[in-house]
């Protein structure tokens, strides 16, 4: 078989070149308005369609030579015993949700041309669209966990700016904020899982992680699954996380299609796949994994049978079907999950791209509710209200995250600002506004916050502002002037005789 290290890193270092330069074009002014569709429609197309094309002419040749393994392309870190490759992973489940993923976002982005043709952000749509492209192949195909985090990073903030796309309304920017937070978790899990490896597997590479895994305390082994498993079911929206990924379609229907109805639901799902090894040393986990994923699939079963909009209809199911996901995990059905995986991806994408013309086939024909479910009244009403999940999350993510926020901008303005010499440009947000009042904190940080505030508020107010002889300024001057008469003084030469005298008798 070629050597494909050469080449095959392209494939998701295209999308992100083009990202880039639809990003560079936007900020010169060079591509705006229907004038710049067509090549900002170009150039990402280009990009997806030349990421397909190196992946499958990869595929074919697997088909007679096999996959290409992995594939290392130098190092990226190395510190003492720790080192980090610049490496890919194409085994063939891996080449083939790659292919699958390329293939998807391509036909989204050709679909995106006509759909979004003379919308204001057809640029900024399409820089997004091409940033998630490379960045999910760069998860599928890393071959380590901190370069699957890059891609991770990067599908995160691409997906907070789509759901944000039309930023002029409330709600989509408060479900991007949702969306956003939740997230902020699981990564937080994954950071925790890199570091736990390195210390207790000495490596962060799948195939090292699966060959130290059986050689490790079995306590090892879970805590590391537990890390990984926070952010795979963060990113795969499983419960407890599940309730932001029904907020997360405020974006158009193509984004819709490749985040959350096909791509970036299941990375969640291949992450625990690349982890096999550790989770079949974890059996607890496995146990916790299992309940998690029926759990949830539950939850998007009942709630997809009372919504009202395809689009939502879609996404419960799509929830559920990566809940049973999860517990085929639990239950180490992993080459089932394999095949399961890229099959559901083309399905949803199929169905989310064509639910603009399914709504207007089912307009006027609601769908109804099975009789069972609308005779159990509490179950029906738990359902309409989503098991009351986004209220309990805006309550213990969303809510304290905006208190910190508050309480961070209240000391950027009052102390920060001041000890540097900038003026309060921006209005508080939920602070007592008035003359010479610091803002309220919350909680234990916010309250050691207001305190310090008024501290150096004090000090600024009294000690450096006021003149007339009471500031800081004023008294270092009359300061100085006292050192002036003293060193006029010692300069006679009585004084300096008396002083040489005072310095004989201290001596002797």
């Amino acid at each position: 078989m070629p050597d494909l290290s050469l080449l095959i890193w392209l494939a998701p270092l295209l999308p992100l070149l083009a990202a880039a330069w639809i990003g560079v074009s936007m900020a010169t002014g060079r591509q705006h308005g229907e004038t710049g569709e067509k090549p900002t429609a170009l150039i990402a197309s280009f990009a997806s369609g030349g990421a397909l094309a190196l992946l499958a002419i990869t595929g074919l040749i697997s088909l007679f030579d096999g996959a290409p393994g992995e594939i290392v392309l130098g190092n990226w870190l190395e510190v003492g015993n720790y080192h980090i490759s610049i490496s890919f992973l194409l085994d063939g489940f891996a080449l083939l949700t790659a292919i699958t993923v390329a293939l998807i976002a391509f036909l989204s982005i050709r679909f995106s041309i006509n759909y979004l043709h003379r919308e204001v952000g057809f640029q900024r749509f399409f820089l997004f669209m091409s940033l998630f492209n490379g960045a999910m192949l760069l998860i599928i195909m890393a071959g380590s966990a901190p370069l699957m985090f890059i891609g991770w990073e990067l599908a995160g903030v691409s997906s907070y700016l789509l759901i944000a796309y039309a930023y002029q309304r409330r709600i989509a920017t408060e479900n991007a904020n949702r969306a956003f937070v939740t997230n902020r978790i699981g990564d937080a899990g994954f950071i925790l899982g890199i570091f736990f490896s390195f210390a207790w597997l000495g490596s962060a590479d799948w195939q090292d992680m699966a060959q130290a895994a059986s050689h490790t305390e079995h306590v090892y082994d879970t805590l590391i699954m537990v890390s990984f498993l926070i952010a795979a079911l963060a990113k795969s929206a499983q419960i407890p996380f599940a309730g932001w990924i029904a907020r997360a379609l405020e974006g158009p229907t193509p984004s819709s299609a490749v985040f959350y109805g096909s791509l970036m639901v299941h990375a969640g799902v291949f992450l625990l796949i690349r982890l096999e090894a550790v989770i079949l040393q974890a059996p607890v986990l496995m146990l916790v994994l299992t309940g998690l994923g029926l759990i949830t699939a539950l939850y998007g079963w009942l709630c997809s049978l009372v919504q009202t909009d395809v689009k939502s209809s879609f996404m419960f199911s799509t929830t559920a079907q990566t809940g049973l996901m999860f517990m085929a995990c639990g239950l180490g059905w992993f080459d089932l999950v394999k095949w399961y995986l890229p099959l559901h991806m083309i399905w949803r994408a199929w169905q989310f791209l064509h639910a603009p013309s399914l709504m207007h086939m089912v307009h006027g024909r609601p769908r109804p509710v099975p009789r069972w479910l609308r005779h159990n009244a509490w179950l029906y009403n738990a359902a309409l209200r989503r098991f009351w999940l986004d209220q309990i999350s805006d309550a213990t993510l969303l809510k304290p995250t905006r208190s910190l926020a508050v309480d961070v901008q209240n000391f950027d303005e009052h102390v920060v600002n001041r000890m540097v010499g900038l003026p309060n440009k921006h209005a508080l947000l939920d602070t007592d506004r008035s003359a010479g009042n610091i803002g309220q904190g919350r909680g234990i940080i916010g309250r050691l916050m207001e305190m310090v505030a008024q501290a150096l508020h004090w000090f600024e107010d009294h000690l450096i502002l006021k003149g007339g002889g009471e500031g800081l300024i004023a008294g270092i001057q009359h300061l100085g002037k006292y050192m002036q008469q003293v060193e006029t003084l010692l300069s006679q030469p009585r004084y300096l005789i008396l002083l040489i005298a005072v310095t004989f008798v201290v001596v002797i």
